[in-house]
C-alpha cells in the first residue's frame, strides 16, 4: 500500500516563487521555490490551490509554512505547505494583464503512443523551468485530424497558430509573444 510518512517539523520558507509544477490533467499539486541552498518542490493542499493559483507570479517573495515528513523507505523528505503569504506589498489590480495563450496537445491513443505523453511532460517541464506555466492553458484534445505528424500539438497566440513545434521552441514563442 502506501508508505507511512514520519512527520518531522514545521517550518517558515521564504525564497523567490518559480512557478507552479502541474502533474497529469493540468492540475498544479506543488510550487517551486528559490531558496539560498536552491529550488524545492512543496506540495499544495487543495484548499489552498484555487486561491494561490491566481494570486502568485513568478519572481515574488513568498513565505511558505509548511510540514516536512521523512519517508523512511527513500530517506526523502517531502513537504506540504499549509500557509503562504506574499512578502511585501503587490496589489493584484496594479499588475499588467498578460494575454493567455492556449497549447493544444492531442490525447487520443495513437497521438499519445507516438510520444503525446512525453511531450505533454516536457512541455510543462520547459514551461515550468522558465516561469511560463502560468500563463499558458495546456488543453487535452482529441483528434487533430493530422494523425500521421504524430504526436500532434497546436499553440495559439492570439489569432496565430503554429504547429508541430518542439516544447523549446514553444517556450521560446511564448517567451517572445508574452513579453
Amino acid at each position: 500500500m502506501g508508505d507511512k510518512l514520519l512527520t518531522l517539523s514545521d517550518l517558515d520558507i521564504e525564497g523567490k516563487f518559480l512557478g507552479f509544477v502541474a502533474e497529469e490533467k493540468g492540475k498544479y499539486k506543488h510550487l517551486r521555490l528559490a531558496i539560498p541552498a536552491g529550488n524545492v518542490k512543496i506540495k499544495l493542499p487543495k484548499q489552498l490551490r484555487c486561491s494561490i493559483i491566481s494570486a502568485l507570479m513568478p519572481g515574488e517573495q513568498i513565505r511558505v509554512s509548511a510540514i516536512s515528513k521523512l519517508n523512511p523507505r527513500t530517506n526523502k523528505i517531502k513537504l506540504k505547505a499549509y500557509r503562504i503569504q506574499q512578502v511585501g506589498f503587490c496589489p493584484v489590480e496594479k499588475r499588467p494583464h498578460q494575454p493567455k495563450a492556449k497549447i493544444m496537445v492531442c490525447q487520443k491513443s495513437g497521438c499519445v503512443k507516438r510520444g503525446g505523453k512525453s511531450l505533454l511532460s516536457e512541455l510543462h517541464k520547459t514551461l515550468c523551468d522558465r516561469g511560463l506555466l502560468d500563463k499558458v492553458v495546456i488543453e487535452h484534445t482529441g483528434c487533430q485530424k493530422r494523425c500521421s505528424s504524430a504526436p500532434n500539438c497546436v499553440v495559439m497566440l492570439g489569432k496565430k497558430q503554429y504547429k508541430k513545434a518542439h516544447p523549446e521552441a514553444i517556450a521560446s514563442l511564448l517567451e517572445n509573444h508574452l513579453t
